[in-house]
C-alpha cells in the first residue's frame, strides 16, 4: 500500500448549516492546522459546487444539510472514483446502528455523532492533516502597506469575533464536570460573568438549528436549550480563537475596567429587578453585555499591534473606544441576532429614548447610573432623577442597594 503524502498547505471544505457549529469546526481545525485554506458553506448543493470547482484535501460535512444531505454529498464524491479517495468526515445527530450501516459502505474517514466529542474530532484532524509528531506554527499576517488604524478598525467592525475572554474557560468546564457529565448549574455559575461567552451562547441558542419557540434571552436559558455537550463545545471553541485572551498590559487594563463596569451594572440591574419583581436574569444579562463592543474593539487593537501596527497606548486607545466602541457593539448584536427585547434593554443602559419605557428599561438605565457613581457620590441626586421617579424608588432603597 502506498504511503499517504500530506499536502504542504491543506485545503478543507466545511459544510454545516448552523453558523455557530460551523465556526466551532473552523476554530478546531485551525487549532490543528493554522495554515489550512478553508471554505465554508451551509448547504449540500453549495458543497457539491465547491468540490467541482476546487481540489480538496479534506471535506467535513453534516448529514442533516438542507437541500442535498451530507450522505448524498458523500455518495456523489465516491462516484467520482478519485484515487486515493478524498478523506471525508461525516457528522450526524443520528447514532443508531442503521444510519451507521448506511454510511459505512461509502468509506468515510470518520463518522462522528453530534454533539461532537472535541477530543475525538481533534485527534481525527491531527491524523488526517499532520505527520506523526508534526506541529504547524503560523505568523500573524502583516498589515497592508499604508493601512491606518482608523481604516483597519472600520474594516474589522463587521468581522470582529467579539470580546476577549475574561474567564479561564477550560478551568470553568473542568470544575463543572462530574462523573455523570457536565453540571449546567455549576457551569452557569462559572461563566455568567463573561460577556463573550454569554453573548455567544445566547446567539447560538437562538440560531435556526436550535430554534424551538420563544427567543432565549438569558445565559441559563441558553445552556439548557443547547444542552451540556454543545454548550461545552462552544465554550471551549471560544478559547481556540485568535486573540481570545488579551496579552497586552495596557489593553488588558482597559478591558478589566470595562468588565468591572459591566459586572457592577449587571449586579445593580439584578438587585433592582428583584426589588421591583421583574426578570432578574434578563436584566443581569443586559448589564453584562452592554460593553461588549468596547471589549471587542480592544481585541481588534491587540490584533492591530500583533500585525505590526503602531499604537499610542493611552491616547489612541481612548480615541478609538470613543469613536468605534458603540458601533462595534451595535454591529455584533445585529450580526449575532440577539433578541430585540434584549437589545432594547442594552440600549436603555446608555439613554432612554422618547415614548413609553418598560420598567425593565428604566431599571437598566438606573443600574448604569449607579455603576458609574463612586462611593456615595451623587446618590441623593440620583434619587431625585426622572428615572427614579418613574420607578418610584427613593433614597432609602438606593442606599440599601449601594450597600449590597
Amino acid at each position: 500500500m502506498n504511503a499517504v503524502v500530506l499536502p504542504a498547505v491543506p485545503r478543507v471544505l466545511i459544510a454545516e448549516a448552523d453558523p455557530w457549529s460551523r465556526d466551532l469546526l473552523k476554530q478546531v481545525l485551525l487549532s490543528v492546522r493554522c495554515d489550512a485554506r478553508l471554505d465554508l458553506c451551509g448547504d449540500g448543493q453549495e458543497a457539491l459546487q465547491q468540490m467541482t470547482e476546487n481540489p480538496y484535501d479534506l471535506v467535513i460535512v453534516d448529514w442533516e444539510l438542507p437541500g442535498v444531505d451530507g450522505l448524498n454529498v458523500l455518495r456523489s464524491v465516491r462516484q467520482r472514483k478519485r484515487n486515493p479517495p478524498l478523506p471525508f468526515i461525516l457528522m450526524s445527530s443520528r447514532n443508531d446502528s442503521a444510519s451507521v450501516r448506511e454510511a459505512l459502505p461509502l468509506a468515510p474517514a470518520a463518522y462522528l455523532t453530534k454533539p461532537l466529542n472535541m477530543d475525538s474530532l481533534t485527534q481525527r484532524l491531527q491524523g488526517l492533516l499532520l505527520d506523526a509528531g508534526e506541529e504547524v506554527f503560523c505568523d500573524v499576517p502583516p498589515l497592508a502597506p499604508g493601512m491606518t488604524l482608523s481604516v483597519y478598525l472600520e474594516r474589522c467592525r463587521e468581522l470582529a469575533d467579539g470580546a476577549p475572554l475574561m474567564t479561564d474557560v477550560r478551568l470553568a468546564v473542568k470544575r463543572s464536570l462530574h462523573p455523570n457529565g457536565l453540571d449546567l448549574t455549576l457551569l452557569h455559575d462559572e461563566i455568567r460573568t463573561d460577556p463573550q461567552i454569554t453573548a455567544v451562547l445566547i446567539a447560538a441558542a437562538n440560531s435556526a438549528a436550535q430554534h424551538h419557540g420563544a427567543a432565549v434571552q438569558t445565559l441559563s436559558q441558553a445552556l439548557h436549550r443547547l444542552g451540556s455537550r454543545q454548550s461545552m463545545n462552544l465554550i471551549l471553541g471560544l478559547a481556540l480563537q485568535h486573540s481570545a485572551r488579551l496579552s497586552d498590559p495596557c489593553l488588558a487594563d482597559y478591558a478589566e475596567r470595562y468588565w468591572n463596569l459591566s459586572l457592577h451594572t449587571a449586579e445593580y440591574a439584578r438587585n433592582l429587578a428583584r426589588l421591583l419583581d421583574l426578570d432578574q436574569e434578563r436584566c443581569y444579562c443586559a448589564g453584562m453585555l452592554h460593553r461588549l463592543g468596547d471589549l471587542a474593539l480592544l481585541r481588534c487593537l491587540q490584533e492591530w499591534k500583533q500585525a505590526g501596527g503602531e499604537l499610542d497606548e493611552w491616547e489612541e486607545v481612548g480615541d478609538a473606544l470613543a469613536e468605534f466602541g458603540a458601533a462595534y457593539g451595535s454591529a455584533l448584536r445585529t450580526r449575532w441576532r440577539l433578541p430585540l427585547e434584549l437589545r432594547g434593554l442594552i440600549a436603555a443602559v446608555y439613554q432612554l429614548g422618547g415614548g413609553v419605557y418598560s420598567r425593565e428599561a428604566l431599571v437598566m438605565n438606573m443600574a448604569a447610573q449607579m455603576a458609574r457613581l463612586t462611593e456615595h457620590e451623587g446618590i441623593e441626586e440620583l434619587a431625585k432623577s426622572r428615572t427614579a421617579r418613574l420607578l418610584k424608588i427613593g433614597l432609602p432603597e438606593l442606599m440599601r442597594l449601594r450597600i449590597k
